[in-house]
């Protein structure tokens, strides 16, 4: 919060892992309301960058001398995927799952990312994201070659199902692509978002 209300043309925001960020503390001691707190806390230190928002997440830490998977924070699919870019630790672009719509960020900015963070710049600002993710590495420690996987698993929904989302509500899901689901939000509209971020009713 020191810096809140400053703009940066470059923003460095490092841990954006499950666990980490959004913290489990947050989420254990307050649910729903710990996870919208730490959306909002991602959507502020997103919005002091001018220019560019880099964001970083790490394949393995080091935690209590033990190294430790750690999972890219569910933020960063939140993210709207126009304005993203992710790259691994050479710097060269990754494919990754991420929502092609503004679905958390969107109308966040008056209120207070993406579920909240998503759709911080996604709505009406015209600067892009610059989102990194560490990709594992197969001689890491405590890093399983496989758990990057670009490519999109076949979801477990189908076309026609009602669901419920945290944000948005009651759905009816209007097509699956792998993971990616469009979904007609009885209150939001349609929106695309990611199937572990929902649930069938």
């Amino acid at each position: 919060h020191g810096a809140k209300g400053l703009e940066f043309d470059n923003v460095f925001l490092p841990g954006w892992e499950e666990g980490l960020f959004p913290h489990q503390l947050a989420l254990d001691e307050s649910g729903a309301k710990g996870l919208e707190e730490e959306r909002r806390l991602a959507y502020v230190g997103i919005t002091r960058a001018r220019k560019r928002a880099h964001i970083l997440s790490a394949a393995n830490r080091l935690v209590h001398n033990q190294w430790v998977s750690a999972l890219p924070s569910r933020f960063l699919d939140e993210l709207p995927a126009e304005h993203s870019e992710a790259r691994n630790r050479d710097g060269f672009p990754v494919v990754q799952d991420m929502q092609s719509e503004a679905g958390g960020w969107q109308g966040r900015a008056s209120g207070g990312r993406s579920g909240g963070a998503s759709g911080g710049r996604s709505g009406g600002g015209g600067s892009g994201f610059a989102p990194r993710r560490a990709r594992p590495r197969a001689n890491a420690p405590g890093v399983d070659a496989a758990t990057w996987n670009s490519e999109p698993e076949e979801g477990s929904f189908a076309v026609g199902t009602r669901i419920f989302h945290q944000k948005f509500g009651y759905g009816r899901i209007q097509a699956v692509e792998g993971s990616k689901l469009s979904i007609a939000f009885e209150k939001a509209g349609e929106k695309k978002v990611i199937d572990r971020f929902v649930e069938a009713v």
